[in-house]
């Protein structure tokens, strides 16, 4: 194991941190990410991924925790507190920071379930909504979420922290809407276009046959694309004054109300 101590922010390696946890094609040009938290990192850990080099900074307990469940990865950087508040991007931190080589699913490498229930998101922009949906995947055990010309890195730090590490433990794909439907047809699973408008409710839709919701922007909703491709178009309906609900939420209500269908 190569031990490391730094106490500089100016250090090479503190710097190659900071760009990729702040820019998404440095993330791609060195295939590495971000991820924050003892929580995060064994989720990580658990799904199959690797560490490549683990920060710490030892006085916050989080390493002292994961020496105690987990073999040390073959590089080990002990950082000071100056330092460690330089990487963090998370509030209460426990000083534990990885770099992780980054694992690009496709679709082609999907495995699904004998019926499969499937969340396709289009041009979600939104790190937060986009974690708070991974979480719905997580509790739901959805068999994959699709992310449609995405507007927002995968692996962003913040997707990653309001995820809660669920990032890992689901199979999350990025690409264009014309290859998902074309999946999807080749898969046969149905399409349901989440859209104000629709006449069939969410409740009276048949969610126990193999199906994939499809979920638009709160700004803009689903595309031309979506809308004229789905096999239906389905609603929540809104009593209210307002006309949408939050796109994870929205996205929680479908995917719980197709899980009660088939008996959870």
């Amino acid at each position: 194991m190569e031990k490391i101590v730094i106490s500089s922010t100016r250090n090479s390696r503190i710097s190659e941190v900071l760009e990729l946890k702040e820019k998404s094609r440095e993330r791609r040009a060195k295939g590495l990410i971000v991820v924050e938290g003892l929580r995060e990192i064994m989720m990580a850990l658990s799904a199959g991924y690797s560490i490549d080099t683990l920060f710490a900074y030892e006085n916050l307990g989080g390493f002292e925790r994961f020496k105690a469940i987990h073999d040390l990865p073959k590089r080990v950087c002990t950082v000071s507190a100056d330092v460690f508040a330089k990487m963090a991007y998370r509030e209460n931190s426990d000083g534990l920071l990885a770099l992780i080589p980054l694992h690009n699913l496709k679709l082609k490498e999907v495995r699904l379930s004998k019926k499969p229930f499937v969340i396709i998101l289009e041009s979600v922009e939104k790190p937060g909504n986009l974690g708070a949906i991974l979480r719905t995947a997580d509790a739901a055990k959805v068999d994959a979420v699709v992310i449609c010309d995405p507007l927002t890195d995968l692996y962003n730090p913040n997707v990653i922290r309001s995820s809660i590490g669920c990032i890992f433990m689901q199979q999350v794909v990025a690409c264009s809407s014309q290859d998902a439907l074309q999946w999807l047809r080749i898969k046969g699973i149905k399409a349901f276009a989440a859209e104000l408008e629709a006449a069939q409710c969410y409740h009276e839709t048949d969610f126990t046959q193999s199906s994939a919701i499809i979920m638009g922007t709160e700004a803009e909703g689903l595309s031309d694309f979506w809308l004229q491709e789905a096999d239906a178009r389905i609603k929540i309906p809104m009593r209210g004054k307002i006309d949408s609900l939050n796109v994870s939420v929205s996205t929680a209500i479908l995917t719980f109300e197709a899980m009660r269908q088939r008996g959870f």
